[in-house]
């Protein structure tokens, strides 16, 4: 079955475009026109993956995208003329997959729509009960569900991380013990050269620090090694 997709602009001229252009590359789509409309959509019908404007009239773009990532798993890319460094490093500090500025190259913006949809599929294998479902990572009595995207304490308590903070965990427990520098971490968890983005890095390495560690001003588990990046101390183990 087609991937569906919700393209959310209330420029209709715009979202036809892209619904034509995605309808020739496979997906399936759905035009919308406000963030009343798409959390219907959610609610009946939820699509894979999400193209948000943020410049819709009347409502916050930003509080659109985290009412999504509070309550659905799915892939979400902004797709905004707002090309300022911090409203990019906001909404990805949000939770967005993707920061897409107008005007775009259709073709990159398709390309860059597989690369999110490849990074959520064991999110959708998990939920179906793949084979993928309850594969983790464990360091300190802490569990990280690649699966399910789901980072439990030693209580067995779950932590909630946005789709950075969980992209960026799982890069330094996979490359524990090793230093990784930014331009490193970045490309991983995002899939595009380094550049104004690069301190998004820090940025969520101080919010895991201060889901993780007894002392974020004193770290233990996620150290800064002065001028080459980042390491991840503790001993890393699989787990189910």
């Amino acid at each position: 079955m087609n991937q569906h997709v919700a393209v959310v602009d209330d420029e209709s001229a715009i979202t036809e475009l892209l619904a034509n252009y995605l309808a020739g590359h496979g997906f399936r789509t759905t035009q919308l026109r406000s963030g009343r409309e798409l959390m219907e959509l959610m609610a009946s019908d939820p699509p894979q993956l999400v193209l948000l404007d943020l410049g819709l009239p009347g409502e916050d773009g930003f509080a659109i995208a985290r009412q999504l990532r509070e309550h659905w798993r799915c892939g979400l890319v902004i797709i905004t003329g707002r090309g300022d460094s911090v409203d990019k490093i906001v909404g990805l500090e949000i939770g967005a997959d993707d920061y897409v500025t107008k005007p775009f190259d259709l073709r990159e913006l398709v390309a860059r729509m597989k690369a999110v949809l490849r990074r959520i599929e064991p999110v959708t294998a998990a939920a179906a009960g793949g084979p993928a479902s309850g594969a983790g990572l464990g360091f300190l009595g802490w569990r990280l569900d690649l699966a399910a995207r789901r980072l439990d304490d030693p209580r067995g308590m779950e932590v909630r991380l946005t789709t950075g903070e969980f992209e960026l965990l799982a890069t330094l427990l996979q490359h524990a013990g090793r230093v990784l520098s930014r331009d490193f971490l970045l490309e991983q968890t995002r899939g595009r050269d380094a550049g104004p983005f690069d301190r998004t890095i820090d940025v969520q390495v101080g919010r895991l620090r201060k889901k993780l560690e007894a002392d974020a001003e004193n770290p233990q588990i996620i150290k800064s090694v002065r001028g080459a990046g980042y390491i991840f101390v503790p001993p890393v183990e699989p787990v189910r």
